[in-house]
């Protein structure tokens, strides 16, 4: 006998209409205007039934093909593969900047000197669940982005400076944690989520569809 709607974990409920949803426009089933509007619905509901109900009239399922997408779009990006576990990156009357797919060490260095530093995890293949950023900054500026689903713990000492972490710190306790270290001097750290959930949702959706298209 299944569990009844109701005692099912609501998250659990949630990322499976969500699937559906992303799934049902992908093949053109619902407009582009139907899909947001029920992933906003999706997502802010606390209540299992009208969760459920905004799929209630799609008959499509997932498949493989979309778990395997979903898996490389969506989730926290993790890897063995053996590298450096320290990064050092030094800005003086520079900019420096590390983006992209690349992969992150245990340990990274930022020593900033009247420069500018960008670190963007959006993108990055974590090896560690526990990464330390040492900042040593003086009237410079270091901006990190960080995906959804990762924890930021600010510990770093300010002198005359401004720290900003707008990236909640309530993922899993699985997922990754940084933890920010170190001293700044009339300086500033940024801490921000570049793309929210519902931004990754949108997109992974819409290349879902063109790949769908590109293989007919």
């Amino acid at each position: 006998m299944s569990v009844i709607l109701e005692d099912r974990p609501i998250e659990q409920v949630r990322d499976e209409v969500i699937d559906q949803l992303i799934y049902n426009y992908s093949h053109g089933v619902i407009s582009a205007a139907a899909f947001e509007r029920r992933l906003d619905d999706a997502m802010s509901s606390q209540d299992h039934q009208t969760i459920i109900a905004l799929v209630s009239d799609l008959t499509l399922k997932t498949d493989n093909q979309y778990q395997q997408q979903k898996q490389s779009h969506l989730n926290i990006n993790y890897a063995h593969q053996s590298t450096q576990d320290t990064l050092s990156l030094r800005s003086v009357l520079s900019s420096n900047e590390r983006s992209g797919r690349w992969l992150v060490p245990k340990e990274i260095n930022l020593t900033n000197i009247l420069g500018s530093t960008k670190l963007d995890f959006s993108d990055a293949v974590f090896q560690h669940q526990d990464i330390t950023i040492n900042v040593n900054c003086v009237l410079g500026s270091d901006d990190i982005y960080i995906p959804e689903g990762v924890n930021v713990i600010c510990e770093a000492f300010c002198i005359m400076g401004n720290i900003e972490n707008k990236a909640p710190s309530i993922a899993h306790r699985q997922a990754p944690t940084i933890r920010i270290k170190g001293k700044l001097w009339l300086g500033s750290i940024d801490v921000q989520v570049k793309r929210t959930i519902k931004e990754k949702f949108l997109s992974f959706a819409s290349e879902f569809k063109t790949l769908l298209g590109s293989g007919k």
